[in-house]
């Protein structure tokens, strides 16, 4: 099963603000919803509040370490390894990590390919960042630059980046 992590990111690493998106970018919210849709996705329980309902069209699996939280429409797991399980059972080619940082802080090691979207700006009061990534054992395998434009306010870029199945 290949392990995906996405991504959006700002030139200092940050990918959240109060728990939220610290942009609005459309373009990429339409890169991630087409990349996901059909998958099973993985994510931490702060991230899925911040959301604050299940991802139309995926399977939501939340991990989370609190025996109360249910949500309909989501599974509800207390690891990574029980999360990568449920997957493995569900024949799942490909799966995708969407975050928080804990969760791509904890996968990090296991993720076969990173779409990660550049966002040309930074972001001063960031309060959740993405972890530092050696790129040099990573194959850059698709790139597609965006000016802004109405709808985008900031420059941005697609990444696919690949590395070996393990």
């Amino acid at each position: 099963m290949i392990i995906s992590a996405i991504v959006a990111v700002s030139k200092n690493n940050a990918i959240g603000k109060d728990n939220d998106l610290p942009w609005h970018l459309p373009a990429d919210l339409t890169f991630f919803k087409t990349t996901t849709k059909g998958y099973h996705i993985i994510l931490g329980r702060k991230n899925f509040d911040s959301i604050g309902k299940p991802l139309p069209g995926r399977t939501n699996i939340v991990i989370t370490r609190q025996d109360s939280f249910y949500h309909s429409g989501t599974v509800v797991v207390k690891s990574i390894t029980e999360a990568l399980d449920f997957c493995v059972k569900a024949n799942q080619k490909e799966v995708f990590i969407i975050g928080g940082s804990m969760i791509y802080e904890q996968t990090q090691n296991l993720w076969n390919k990173l779409y990660i979207t550049r966002i040309d700006t930074v972001v001063e009061d960031a309060t959740v960042f993405f972890p530092e990534i050696d790129f040099s054992k990573w194959k850059l395998s698709w790139q597609e630059d965006h000016l802004m434009d109405e709808k985008n306010k900031y420059n941005y870029q697609f990444n696919l980046y690949e590395r070996p199945l393990k």
